[in-house]
């Protein structure tokens, strides 16, 4: 059974037009189907307004899909009970793009990530705060961080923190929304790194949402490319991405920088 199962799901969203009295329905998402087994990343590509974040939404269960179904660990996330639904909602994470409004900038390091803990696990306060200084020291922070509060780190940073709020609780996924965007390219570099080692220490399986090429190169085992809503391309293998003949495939791989030489020697397919 796969880790997690999207099945032909389908949104749109209902918006009026100016001196027209009919509502216009715009799609946003047609007929998304994959499937994204333990221990994998599946890097999910798209340009601004392909429906990344609203499918990102779907999948995290904050935007019920108008049809289709979200299995999570054979659950269906929007018809589970309770118990099934509170088993999910600690086992699927995510980390969003803006690491400053992701966090309540009233709360120290030490309190954002002891959020998770403080509602699934039975901790005493030396054990949640040890719990603590581990997660801090594993995404590359120490033990001084823990009475800092947001404003008092540079988003790097910050991102740290919410990734490891993000693996306290040891889950199964976690879906990393535009991530790394905000980040300026050395720490981009360093953040993917970070997360690749996690996912090999911890057996994590990530949905890598980016308009990044690049960086959902870097991390990912499959790529999927979203446009206009619909799911036009899905490789069992990251490196079918650049011998693939779709024009808007093709247009992506025209667009990359070619500062790394393993960019450099794909060759150019001809469509």
């Amino acid at each position: 059974m796969s880790l997690l199962q999207v099945k032909h799901v389908n949104h749109s969203y209902n918006s009026k037009k100016l001196l027209k009295w009919k509502d216009q329905t715009n799609k946003v998402l047609n007929d998304i189907s994959f499937t994204i087994e333990e221990g994998t990343c599946l890097g999910l590509i798209g340009t601004s307004g392909a429906g990344k974040s609203t499918l990102g939404k779907v999948i995290l269960g904050i935007q019920r899909p108008q049809h289709g179904q979200v299995f999570f660990q054979g659950h269906d996330i929007y018809s589970a009970d309770k118990m099934s639904l509170r088993k999910i909602r600690r086992n699927l994470q995510v980390v969003f793009q803006d690491s400053y409004s992701s966090v309540n900038p009233r709360l120290t390091a030490e309190r954002i990530i002891s959020e998770p803990l403080e509602n699934y696990e039975k901790l005493t306060l030396a054990e949640r705060r040890s719990t603590i200084i581990s997660l801090l020291e594993r995404v590359g922070l120490s033990e001084k961080d823990l009475n800092k509060y947001p404003h008092q780190f540079s988003g790097g940073q910050l991102q740290r923190i919410n990734i490891a709020r993000a693996i306290s609780l040891k889950p199964k996924l976690i879906v990393l929304d535009e991530s790394v965007s905000s980040l300026d390219m050395v720490t981009q570099s360093l953040i993917l790194e970070l997360l690749k080692d996690l996912k090999q220490d911890f057996g994590l399986s990530y949905l890598f949402i980016t308009h990044d090429i690049k960086a959902a190169f870097s991390i990912s085992d499959r790529l999927g490319v979203l446009e206009k809503g619909e799911l036009i391309e899905l490789f069992d293998s990251k490196d079918q991405f650049f011998y693939s003949k779709n024009p808007v495939v093709l247009q992506m791989r025209d667009s990359i920088l070619a500062e790394h030489p393993r960019f450099r020697s794909v060759p150019r397919v001809k469509a």
